[in-house]
Order: C-alpha cells, then sequence, then structure tokens
C-alpha cells in the first residue's frame, strides 16, 4: 500500500520510495525534484557528472533548509531509485538512454522529454518514433514500464515548491498500476493528474508542448498550462 512518497507494509512500517530525476540539474528536473523532496520521497539529482549533481542537491539543500537531496551521476543514481524520471532535452534522449539502460531493468521510467527540434521551440515535431517515451519504450524493453509526464507543465510554475501550479499532467502509459504510481507523483508535486490512456497517446501529449510555448511567446506570458474540465476538481 502507498501513502505519498511512502510504501507501507504489511506490519505498516514505512518504506521511503527514491526517485531518480536524471536532468535533475535542469530547471524542470530540479523543480519537480523540490516539490517530491518535501513531500516524503527520497530524491536523487542525477546528472552526467557526479560533481554537478553532487553540488544542486548541495544547492538545493540549502535553499530548502534542510538535507532534503543527494546528488549522483546518472548510472549510480538509477540504480539507487526505484521511480526514474528522465527530464532531458531531446537532443540528449538517446545517449542518456543508452547510459541508463544497464540499471533500469525491472524499474518505471516517467519520461518528462519534449521532442522539440531548437530554435523551433513552438513547431511541432514528430520524431521518427512518433514520441520521445515510445523510443525509450522501444529502446529499453519490456522490462521497463514507461509512462509519459509533466510535459505540459511550465518549470516558471514549478519552481516555487510551495506554490500553487494550477495545472493537470497528462499520463500516458501502458500499465494501469505504473500509471497510478505516476498519479501519486503528480499529485505529490501539487498537480492532478489525468489519465490520458495508452502510450500511444503521448504522441499528443509531447506535441502540446510547442503548441503551449508558442501561446506563450504570443501573449507574452511564461507559464501557459493546460486544464481538463467536466471533471469533479
Amino acid at each position: 500500500m502507498y501513502r505519498r512518497g511512502v510504501l507501507v507494509s504489511e506490519n505498516d512500517s514505512p518504506l521511503i520510495k527514491s526517485i531518480a530525476v536524471v536532468g535533475g540539474t535542469g530547471k524542470e528536473g530540479s523543480a519537480l525534484a523540490k516539490r517530491w523532496a518535501l513531500n516524503g520521497y527520497r530524491v536523487i539529482i542525477g546528472s552526467r557528472s557526479a560533481d554537478k549533481a553532487e553540488k544542486s542537491a548541495a544547492e538545493t539543500n540549502e535553499e530548502l533548509n534542510g538535507e532534503y537531496l543527494t546528488g549522483m551521476a546518472n548510472e549510480d543514481a538509477v540504480q539507487n531509485a526505484e521511480i526514474i524520471v528522465l527530464s532531458v532535452p531531446y537532443s540528449a534522449h538517446k545517449s542518456t538512454l543508452e547510459t541508463i539502460k544497464p540499471y533500469i531493468t525491472g524499474k518505471i521510467l516517467v519520461d518528462v522529454t519534449v521532442p522539440i527540434q531548437p530554435p523551433n521551440f513552438t513547431t511541432v515535431h514528430v520524431p521518427e518514433g512518433k514520441a520521445a517515451s515510445l523510443e525509450s519504450q522501444a529502446f529499453l524493453g519490456e522490462d521497463v514500464k514507461v509512462a509519459a509526464a509533466f510535459q505540459n507543465v511550465s518549470f516558471v510554475k514549478l519552481s516555487d515548491p510551495q506554490g500553487d501550479v494550477n495545472c493537470d499532467v497528462l499520463i500516458c502509459g501502458d500499465d494501469l498500476g505504473v500509471k497510478q504510481e505516476v498519479m501519486t507523483l503528480v499529485e505529490a508535486a501539487g498537480m492532478r493528474g489525468i489519465d490520458a490512456g495508452p502510450l500511444a497517446n503521448a504522441v499528443a501529449v509531447e506535441a502540446l508542448t510547442p503548441v503551449i510555448l508558442y501561446i506563450n511567446k504570443q501573449h507574452k506570458i511564461k507559464s501557459a498550462g493546460i486544464r481538463i474540465t467536466g471533471l469533479d476538481d
């Protein structure tokens, strides 16, 4: 049984869930990491450089006034976590997957990546594999359960760990249990999760991000998001 950030065993003893945020030194990844760390998860910041990850974790701990996060190289971060959140630019997506593949078997991967092609940030790009998360699943194989989430939420809204986000998160995946796990992550980060269907639907979810970026640019704002109407709050 799960409580927020905690797996509760049959004798009701808590086992803290661990998350490795690969790309956790970036704006989106670090913002999510803060929110999860403050809501009971054991969070590891992952980076290609262990020194960079450790520095980022130390700076975040100082900001939060506590020892909430640790930093490790991506490979070590993945080995020491149960849930892996991948938040990297699409240009680094394949190479990062190659780095962590030997250590991720049997785990959950939440892919936050959007296949944007700079400098065309506001134009939809559909990659060869149709979606970044579908490419992750194809590359990692059936022993890794991949879900897509958080693509449409601005780091501007997430950056204040106590701030109101007021956005929904669309979750795509082929395993209902994994989607429920991600739903818990979404709630711990202060948002409402919406089951948006199988992983194939991530094609549409990922493609929404350039549209949102276009809206930001057109209306001179920085934090447009989405809300699904007609649901009970």
